[in-house]
Parts: C-alpha cells; sequence; structure tokens
C-alpha cells in the first residue's frame, strides 16, 4: 500500500494544520514501512515543513503533478536540497500566451517555477479582494514570493516552469478566461479552489504522476490509495485503486471516489488511513 493525499481540503484542516488523527496516521505508515507522499497544488517549498519531515514521507507530488521529487535523507524539510524526479513543465511561450489571456482581466498571475511560486508585488498585495477566506489568504502569502517584475519578465526568468494559477473576482470574467483557454492547444486547465483556474502543460496531472512515481517504486496503482477534495484530484482518485473523497468535497469529486471519508476539519483522511492499518 501507498499512500498520495492532497493537502488542502483534505489532509490540512481549514486552518492549514494537520489533526491528531493525521499525525497518528503518519507515525503509524512510517512503523509499517509505508509511504505518504504529498499530492498538492501547492509549490514543493509550500508543502508544510513539518509533513515533509515525517518518516513516513520521502516524495512529495508538487504544482498538480508537474513535479515530483524524492527528498533530501539529512534535511526533508528543506526542498532546495531535493531531487527532481520527473518534471512535467509548461513551455515559456505557453506560460506567455496564457498570461496574454488573464491580462484582459482583473485576476491575479502566480507562476510556479523551480520549487516555488512568484507573483508580481501589486497582485499579491491584493489578494484579499480575490480570497474571502483569511486562512486560505493566509496560505497564500506564505507559499508566494512578491516579486516587483512584472510576470512577462518572471517568465521569462525563471527556470524549469511548472504552471500558472489565477485568482478572480468576477465569474464573468472566469467564463471568458475558460472559453479562451479551450482554444489554446498543448496545456491542461483545472483548479483546487472555486475562486481560481490552474494550467499545466497537456497530460498533466495529480493522477499521471501518481501513475508515474508507482511505476518508478514498482508498486501497482491498484496498491495506491488516493484522498482529495477538489476538482484537480478527480484524476488521482480515478487511477488509485482505492479514491476516497472527503465529505466535504464537490459532488463532482464524490462522484469520482470509491469511498468518501470524514471531513478535513473532522480529521477524516488521518482516521481512513488508521482504519485501512487496522485492517491490514
Amino acid at each position: 500500500m501507498i499512500i498520495f493525499s492532497d493537502m488542502d481540503g483534505t489532509f490540512l484542516d481549514t486552518r492549514k494544520h494537520v489533526g491528531p488523527a493525521g499525525w497518528q496516521a503518519l507515525d503509524a505508515l512510517a512503523a509499517a514501512g509505508l509511504e505518504f507522499v504529498p499530492c498538492t497544488g501547492r509549490p514543493l517549498s509550500g508543502i508544510p515543513a513539518d509533513v515533509l519531515a515525517h518518516p513516513a514521507v520521502h516524495y512529495a507530488v508538487s504544482s498538480n503533478g508537474a513535479v515530483i521529487a524524492r527528498l533530501d535523507g539529512e534535511r526533508p524539510q528543506d526542498t532546495s536540497r531535493a531531487t527532481t524526479l520527473h518534471l512535467a513543465g509548461l513551455s515559456r511561450a505557453k506560460a506567455h500566451e496564457i498570461w496574454e489571456i488573464a491580462r484582459d482581466y482583473d485576476v491575479t498571475f502566480d507562476i510556479f517555477a523551480g520549487g516555488d511560486c512568484y507573483t508580481q508585488r501589486s497582485m499579491y498585495d491584493r489578494l484579499e479582494e480575490y480570497v474571502a477566506d483569511p486562512h486560505i489568504v493566509r496560505a497564500l502569502r506564505a507559499t508566494r514570493i512578491p516579486l516587483e517584475a512584472t510576470p512577462e519578465a518572471i517568465i521569462d526568468g525563471a527556470r524549469d516552469l511548472e504552471r500558472v494559477a489565477i485568482y478572480w473576482k468576477d465569474p464573468v470574467d472566469r467564463d471568458a478566461i475558460r472559453v479562451r483557454l479551450a482554444a489554446v492547444d498543448g496545456i491542461e486547465v483545472t483548479r483546487s479552489y472555486s475562486m481560481n483556474i490552474e494550467v499545466m502543460a497537456a497530460g498533466t496531472s495529480k493522477g499521471s504522476a501518481l501513475r508515474w512515481l508507482c511505476a518508478e517504486l514498482g508498486i501497482s496503482t491498484s496498491e495506491a490509495v488516493a484522498f482529495g477534495d477538489n476538482m484537480n484530484d478527480v484524476s488521482m482518485l480515478q487511477i488509485a485503486g482505492t479514491g476516497v473523497a472527503m465529505q466535504n468535497a464537490e459532488d463532482a469529486v464524490r462522484a469520482a471516489a470509491d469511498a468518501v471519508a470524514a471531513s478535513n476539519d473532522a480529521d477524516g483522511a488521518g482516521l481512513f488511513i488508521l482504519d485501512l492499518l487496522a485492517r491490514a
């Protein structure tokens, strides 16, 4: 068995903390010699350091599957020391093409590259205008590096582009952007929050990353258990042998799952893992 879990809305509660059952589950997985793989839309550097440092965690999937990394054995929480095993990068040309669409609307524009996330300072300073939940705002601020440079300059200066993200205020803008993105070839479009749009290279997803890492480790995907709550988790739930949606997940996510766990605020993922281990 190998566990793949989304972070926000899944393994982390609303306040972005791991609950008591979550830590117990990680301890139990480590004792059993089983892997726990954080599988998130966050940049690698944005995964909670205490999760990365846990002995059950040796690998991480970030940027919605664009990056699969092996953590450093001595300092796993230092993501600058991680080894990139697989990169499904977004081309510079595609990133510019997406920005040329986004710039016509009142939105933010995040560039994920090299294990970090970069945002123009003027957009970073306005995050509260786009996101109402203070816990999400705090997490976004903590996982983004504000720069004075324009999005064009950030794209041109970035190494190992992974994906881009757009946060919008007006649903009319959202719909217009999605229509225009549908005409762009070579990209994958998803979301991790109701108020954002996330764009990766075509074929890139948490599901494709799960399949790649299982093959690399010599583990059948039928042995994988995956947890998620939002649309960027659906492919992972479908490819894993057991896909588990959280009770707080959207209807489409629950419909794609084999089972439903209690909500993230009820420590559902941790409790589900502990039950699996007890029955193994």
